[in-house]
């Protein structure tokens, strides 16, 4: 995905995407699925917001990935983000090209922004990693959370980072700047 630096938001760790996509996205009266089982810190983060969490379960026999019925019941107009998590924490699930292709028509359809949270694509050990920013008109619709804690073994370090629409980094980078300054310009350089 060809990217450039107005579409990018540094933070320390990449945690603070996940709340700042969810925080600039969603309200009181707001809906966000989200893969469960899950990281916590998904229905954690829409629960403080306000919002509606609305989980749609990852199935085993399915690999761990979504249960796309479901997804189809659940997302509607008060959707206002879709979570999504592959490789997956904790299951280690990855989600198939075609479900991913699936999943982009609904997010289409219903103008729904995907929070896809790629933290772990390194972690592959057979296969190959596909997001679904790649897929056409996909790009301006997606937030992708990344970072080097996993990949890198910089836990300590708190370094990660978003990649989203312009417009989006930009209101991304107000609360950013407002609750963390800055990220360790070390951490930056050594990344």
């Amino acid at each position: 995905v060809p990217v450039s630096p107005e579409e990018v938001v540094v933070t320390p760790g990449a945690k603070p995407i996940m709340a700042f996509a969810i925080t600039a996205l969603a309200q009181a009266g707001d809906e966000v699925i989200y893969p469960e089982p899950g990281f916590p810190t998904y229905e954690s983060v829409i629960n403080f917001v306000g919002a509606t969490p609305v989980p749609v379960p990852l199935l085993e026999e399915r690999g761990f990935a979504f249960d796309l019925d479901v997804l189809r019941a659940r997302i509607g107009p008060r959707t206002r983000l879709l979570v999504l998590n592959s490789p997956q924490n904790p299951t280690g699930g990855v989600l198939p090209a075609e479900d991913l292709a699936e999943i982009a028509g609904l997010a289409r359809r219903h103008g729904v922004p995907v929070l896809t949270d790629e933290v772990y694509n390194r972690f592959l050990y057979e296969g190959e990693f596909h997001s679904i920013a790649s897929l056409p008109g996909m790009k301006d619709q997606c937030i992708i959370l990344d970072g080097f804690s996993k990949a890198y073994a910089m836990t300590g370090w708190r370094l990660g980072y978003g990649v989203m629409p312009r417009d989006l980094a930009a209101q991304v980078t107000r609360l950013m700047i407002n609750s963390n300054s800055c990220t360790a310009a070390f951490s930056q350089v050594a990344a």
